[in-house]
């Protein structure tokens, strides 16, 4: 992988670095980031979607019949008189 330089800029209060557009396409990076102190260097990733894989995990459920309620369904009066199944 070939080493870039930069150069750190002022960003008002704050200091900030330019990421050249092929290298964020290159690593997925978006509009929010991870940054992480590793010794002397600043690790920057692009951040997980929290639900990142549910999908498949949820197919491979159902397809092992592993995607059943684990607790019994208890309706209440309400659901008994007045909700209306079509």
């Amino acid at each position: 992988m070939p080493i870039m330089k930069a150069r750190i800029v002022r960003i008002g209060n704050s200091r900030g670095i330019r990421i050249p557009k092929p290298l964020i396409e290159q690593t997925g990076l978006g509009d929010d980031v991870e940054i992480v102190v590793q010794g002397n260097a600043l690790v920057i990733s692009p951040v997980g979607r929290p639900r990142a894989g549910w999908v498949e995990a949820f197919r491979a459920m159902a397809a092992h019949g592993d995607d059943e309620l684990l607790d019994e369904a208890r309706p209440t009066r309400w659901d008994e008189d007045e909700w209306q199944w079509r």
